[in-house]
């Protein structure tokens, strides 16, 4: 594989994978799915509006795809589209950039949504107070959408008027300013993580308590720390541009906010093992991959103190470590949650089970294939490998071969994952109502649900709490 293919290749698996499966991923599946029950409602409060989201989703899409087919041949920049590079390639940017536009476009309707709903179509007695987590987890997640996605959306038009117009935004030849895009990207784009990670904090935040048995740890604290995650994530962007050139001060204080935004991630992981702690713990699938997703968010979490320090990021910057620090919170992190959300709202969804035994034969293939193909990353990182090159040097040579066998591993994992599920779904045994004990209002319905969840919306004045 030459150069140029590489960067095509990377580039749009960035777009998708971030664009297009992540970010949406979550909120669009099983907030889309479970958000209305979960509050006693029959639907999203703007149905139309959320089908216009689901066409812009596939428009998205499809002109993101374009960009590999059409004149000119697939872009190059990777999935950030840093300026200057990504007016001046000659490669086919436009529908690339125009596709991850609409795609905000509809990420901004979804949170639209689901805050108008939360706040609208409670059932009587469901009080903010007492909503699920996953509910406040879609909440926090519905107000990052809404105001960081339009500053990417107007960054990305910013960069087609540049290709097209050469207004000067970021071109230095006619006065423009190459970092001035980097600020407004990672504006939005680091908000986008909490995007990615937040609903799947609320996926944990269920599972947890319910193979528990008992009740979730520090309800107030998860929540408060829930929504301090959505705040504080604004504030600590220019992390991703120690080596840029910024003022000293500018790095002491991204680097004190980056360590702040820690601490409610630390809050919530205490909370998961205080719950477990003392529990009468039933081992389900969904509880392993809760519990692998721990693991691998921790080992993210730790690594992005690392890079949180402005000395040991000028040291790793732009390097492979930053590449297994970002699959570890994304794809462990996001991935490890989409999966244990899957395992345990299927029988909800389909009235169907899926086979445990391979069940967890997928978890465990995946989750050290995970490990075999990430962590040498960062080993390879530290010892100065950069990202995002064709081609590396001998001294790297042995590491790589390892991570690519775990690429091997992880794929036979997820294959094995999808096909059980897939299967469960049209053939499993029937999982009948409540398979898991579960105390949230999802439970509470037939399975699979009725078009409108309910016949009759239900009255939870009556009851202490609904999570």
């Amino acid at each position: 594989m030459g150069p140029q293919t590489y960067n095509s290749f990377f580039t749009v698996h960035g777009i998708i994978m971030i664009f297009v499966i992540v970010i949406p991923g979550l909120p669009a599946v099983f907030g889309n799915f479970f958000l209305p029950i979960m509050i006693g409602a029959r639907d999203v409060i703007f149905p139309k509006l959320n089908l216009l989201s689901w066409y812009l989703y596939v428009l998205g899409i499809l002109t993101v795809l374009t960009s590999l087919f059409t004149f000119g041949g697939a872009p190059d920049t990777g999935w950030t589209f840093y300026a200057p590079y990504s007016f001046k390639t000659t490669t086919n940017m436009f529908p690339a950039v125009l596709g991850a536009f609409i795609l905000g476009f509809s990420s901004i309707l979804t949170g639209l949504n689901f805050i108008t709903t939360i706040h609208r179509m409670r059932a009587p007695g469901m009080k903010f107070s007492n909503m699920p987590l996953f509910v406040w987890s879609i909440y926090g997640t519905g107000w990052i959408q809404l105001f960081a996605t339009p500053i990417v959306g107007i960054t990305l038009m910013m960069v087609i008027a540049e290709r097209f117009l050469h207004i000067g935004f970021f071109d230095p030849a006619l006065g423009g300013d190459p970092v001035l895009y980097q600020h407004l990207f990672w504006i939005y784009s680091h908000p986008a993580v909490y995007i990615m990670i937040l609903p799947a904090m609320g996926v944990i935040s269920e599972i947890i308590p319910t193979f528990a048995r008992k009740g979730i740890f520090g309800y107030n604290a998860i929540v408060a720390s829930t929504m301090a995650i959505a705040v504080v994530g604004y504030f600590v962007w220019a992390h991703h541009m120690f080596t840029s050139g910024m003022s000293t001060t500018a790095q002491f204080t991204f680097s004190l906010l980056t360590f702040l935004v820690a601490i409610p991630s630390a809050i919530k992981v205490f909370n998961w093992v205080a719950t477990l702690y003392k529990g009468s713990i039933r081992i389900e699938v969904p509880l392993i991959w809760a519990l692998g997703f721990m693991f691998l968010f921790m080992i993210g979490g730790f690594t992005g103190l690392f890079l949180g320090s402005v000395a040991t990021d000028v040291h790793v910057h732009n390097t492979s470590f930053v590449v297994a620090h970002f699959h570890y919170i994304i794809f462990g992190g996001m991935g490890s949650a989409f999966m244990a959300a899957a395992h345990y709202w299927l029988p909800k969804m389909y009235g169907r089970m899926y086979n445990k035994f391979w069940a967890t034969v997928g978890w465990a293939t995946f989750f050290i294939g995970f490990n075999v193909l990430y962590f040498p990353m960062f080993i390879l990182g530290y010892q100065g490998m950069p990202r995002r090159y064709y081609d590396y040097l001998g001294q790297f040579h042995n590491l790589n071969v390892v991570s690519t066998i775990g690429s091997w591993i992880l794929a036979t994992g997820l294959i094995i994952t999808i096909v059980n599920l897939i299967r469960g779904a049209r053939n499993g045994p029937k999982a009948g109502m409540n398979p898991w004990e579960g105390r949230t209002l999802e439970w509470t319905v037939p399975s699979p649900p009725p078009p409108e969840n309910f016949d009759v919306i239900p009255d939870l004045t009556s009851t202490s709490t609904a999570h």
